[in-house]
């Protein structure tokens, strides 16, 4: 039986790609990266892939024409490696229609906020402004509208009086490198059905 095999976008430190990495050697996520694409060229996620002798490289937005040419050449390398399910940590791309029709519901993404409260980029400054009580992270599947995607998991974190970006960054960075594994590992063991915008999840 072919191994499940996964695919994980990057531009940063890649401290999620990590979680998954450790999870894996545990054993308590039946998988393999197949790949690791950055693109930035000097994203220490490329670093933490190549520490594990797992294939990565570093594609050059521009270095392509246009969007779609890009996304193409993306498309292709993905394909190659037979990938069960693409997995963004941190990628700072939003990905245009083609891929992802081409790898429509094996697409998820996790990010830094209780969606769909503070979609997109400075969540944290967003929630502490906004005087929010609990912000958290969500694995959700991705799909044309950015963060907008069918929620697969949530984990709440609360938010303290002294709390800074930074200080309430790193509380659910925390949160984030438990709930993405298990969120691939459900995929993975068939657990969840898509019911509309809900995810379920059976036995």
């Amino acid at each position: 039986m072919a191994p499940f095999t996964l695919a994980v976008l990057v531009s940063g430190r890649g401290s999620n790609l990590q979680a998954i990495i450790d999870s894996i050697e545990k054993k308590d996520l039946p998988a393999e990266i197949g790949l690791v694409v950055s693109n930035v060229k000097d994203a220490y996620a490329l670093e933490r892939a190549q520490k594990q002798g797992i294939e990565s490289i570093f594609m050059d937005p521009k270095s392509y024409p246009d969007r779609n040419s890009y996304e193409q050449a993306l498309v292709e390398r993905i394909q190659a490696k037979s990938v069960n399910l693409i997995c963004l940590a941190g990628f700072m791309r939003v990905l245009g229609k083609h891929f992802i029709e081409t790898f429509s519901g094996r697409i998820i993404n996790i990010h830094p906020s209780l969606l769909p409260a503070f979609p997109g980029l400075n969540v944290q400054k967003r929630a502490l402004e906004h005087g929010a009580r609990f912000s958290g992270c969500t694995v959700h599947y991705v799909n044309e509208e950015v963060d907008g995607g069918p929620i697969i998991l949530q984990t709440v974190v609360p938010i303290y009086d002294n709390d800074d970006e930074a200080s309430l960054s790193e509380r659910i960075l925390e949160q984030e490198h438990i709930a993405y594994p298990e969120a691939i590992r459900l995929i993975i063991e068939g657990r969840l059905t898509l019911s509309g915008r809900r995810v379920l999840h059976g036995k």
